[in-house]
């Protein structure tokens, strides 16, 4: 099974937007459900697309505007 590559943008504004707390719930949600082996966690530097962040991207596809219960939704489902 391939690893999940999870990418934060860690750039001033989605930091500030939310990315900070999505980051800890990320690596919360990797350790309590013993993910560590299946994800990659990352973070990149700014993307130029503030006006939407929080940007984190899962495997290839972007996502916007992102927090916790978003990305518990995706997680759980791509976990399954």
């Amino acid at each position: 099974m391939a690893k999940m590559n999870i990418t934060v943008c860690m750039g001033s504004a989605c930091f500030a937007r939310g990315n900070q707390q999505n980051l800890l719930f990320l690596e919360n949600y990797i350790q309590e459900h013993g993910l560590d082996a299946q994800i990659n966690l990352a973070g990149t530097r700014c993307d130029n697309k503030c006006s939407k962040g929080p940007n984190i991207i899962i495997d290839d596809v972007e996502y916007n505007n992102i927090d916790e219960k978003k990305l518990e939704e995706i997680l759980s489902k791509c976990s399954n």
